[in-house]
């Protein structure tokens, strides 16, 4: 992939940029907003901007990139790439796009290195990034393609049918086309972006998994309330929990998302924590509409029962399947609770058959304790498969 007189100078200059990435990302995000204001009002998450999640995710993923071209050169990390690109493809991310990033990325990359920029670096660290970008846009292309839709035409107009309040801070919202015409279809754990105009004006956008399965009319996200411990609450969560009710119009992506069921006839694990049960609940819904009898082993923590969104759900959807198990922890039970149900998810004792698929959602700190448990118990890395809220952190970092 990348040329060989590229891989002797990146392989000489990926400890320098790699040391240096971070403050590379800092000063692009600054030159590209500065350019582009409405960027940063309109498409990146500023809550994601203003903690360094996003800057630290966009830093991570080109070294790895960059490191997979030079240490694998005859692979490409295409798990990172594919996440990448739903992500953009719910946005509306088109090829422009990668023109402008590009511009500001090498400004941003020549003022931190300064002189270590040489033609010949400048060169090498070019073709990097041309690699990269061009392979974005091809899967993004396929992704368009695959809906219909020409690149970064993904925003439709629902209006909200239902609202159901689930727990105090978790709210589902049911929601039909606002035009008279049929819904996407959509695979079991995929989400889709929500854009609200906030009162400052701004068009900020979030992305929540379709809760419920696909075949119905209506579309369900279940959206929990972010409050702020030391920052401002989430703009776009609170916005939809304040300001949303029955009738309300809402913009919304045409479904994306690689956490998919592709294999439904192994045994499966469907582990969460939170608000992540969202993308189990729909593939849960949807193997019982299959008739689905193979063993689903289901495991979910949370703070408590009352905490738990759409446990009466969870519960209903696994009686429906013959081969299923449900098994949840709370940090704050009820009386009654099992005391090895209590306090964070474990695993232990939890039977792990050969071949199994695990699907993960939740924080980063739960699903890495899965994922180990589960590589402990003999599955293979590649049968793991997980969704992330916001910057994959996960995959910037490994």
């Amino acid at each position: 992939m990348l040329s060989d007189r590229s891989t002797a100078t990146v392989r000489a200059t990926l400890p320098a940029v790699g040391a240096a990435i971070g403050d590379i990302a800092d000063l692009f995000y600054e030159k590209l907003f500065a350019a582009h204001p409405e960027l940063l009002r309109d498409l990146f998450n500023r809550g994601n901007q203003a903690s360094g999640e996003q800057r630290r995710a966009l830093a991570g993923s080109i070294a790895a990139f960059a490191t997979a071209l030079v240490e694998r050169p005859g692979t490409r990390p295409d798990v990172m790439l594919d996440r990448i690109a739903h992500k953009h493809a719910s946005l509306g991310v088109t090829p422009e796009s990668y023109e402008v990033v590009h511009t500001h990325l090498f400004a941003a990359i020549a003022d931190v290195l300064g002189d270590a920029v040489t033609p010949e670096v400048a060169a090498a660290w070019d073709e990097v990034y041309w690699l990269m970008a061009n392979a974005l846009i091809a899967i993004e292309a396929r992704l368009y393609a695959q809906q219909g839709v020409a690149a970064g035409d993904v925003w439709r107009e629902w209006e909200v049918a239902t609202r159901i309040e689930e727990t105090e801070d978790v709210a589902t919202f049911l929601l039909r086309p606002a035009e008279d015409t049929p819904p996407p279809t959509f695979r079991p754990g995929q989400y889709v972006s929500v854009q609200v105009e906030l009162p400052d004006g701004a068009r900020q956008i979030r992305q929540y998994s379709l809760s419920g399965a696909p075949g119905s009319r209506l579309r369900s996200i279940t959206v929990k309330r972010v409050r702020g411990q030391g920052s401002p609450d989430g703009e776009v969560s609170r916005h939809l929990h304040e300001r949303t009710q029955v009738g309300d119009l809402l913009r919304l992506s045409l479904p994306y998302g690689d956490l998919v069921l592709d294999h439904p006839d192994a045994p499966l694990l469907l582990a969460s924590a939170g608000i992540g049960c969202t993308p189990m609940l729909s593939m849960l819904e949807h193997l019982a509409q299959e008739g689905h009898r193979g063993p689903v082993t289901v495991v979910h923590g949370d703070r408590s029962p009352a905490d738990h969104a759409l446990r009466t759900d969870h519960v209903r959807l696994t009686e429906k399947l013959p081969g299923a198990e449900a098994h949840f922890w709370y940090e704050a039970p009820e009386a009654g609770q099992p005391a090895n149900r209590t306090g964070p998810v474990d695993l232990d004792g939890i039977t792990v058959r050969p071949g199994t698929h695990a699907y993960l959602c939740g924080p980063l700190p739960f699903m890495r304790a899965v994922r180990t448990r589960l590589l402990a118990a003999g599955g293979r890395p590649a049968d793991v498969h997980y969704e992330v809220f916001g910057p994959d952190l996960w995959l910037a970092s490994s």
